[in-house]
């Protein structure tokens, strides 16, 4: 006895592709001044930060997004050793406002 194909059938259409698992998580947005950032967004801060946009620290548990640049005079890996954790709302708000590191 024959064994059961596991192709997709012909009829049934292709499973939609997840870009966020392709690219771990990281989209690129570009900021104030041009300059392009990569931000990963964090389900669950397993440590405490402080936010540098409102100086707060976000606690432990709460959702939030790292943000950095590879736009620096001292290359990509400066731009990744400076990345940043930011409460998502400020993130949205220093996108209008402006931030340096």
């Amino acid at each position: 006895m024959g064994r059961k194909s596991r192709k997709r059938p012909y009829h049934a259409g292709h499973v939609p592709l997840n870009i966020d698992r392709v690219t771990g998580g990281v989209r690129r947005e570009t900021g104030p001044g041009g300059h392009v950032f990569n931000v990963r967004h964090i389900p669950s801060a397993t440590k405490e930060y402080r936010c540098p946009g409102c100086q707060q620290i976000i606690q432990i548990g709460v959702a939030h997004v790292v943000a950095w640049t590879e736009e620096t005079i001292w290359g990509e890996k400066a731009g990744l050793e400076n990345r940043r954790h930011w409460h998502t709302s400020c993130w949205r708000a220093w996108d209008t406002r402006g931030y340096s590191f």
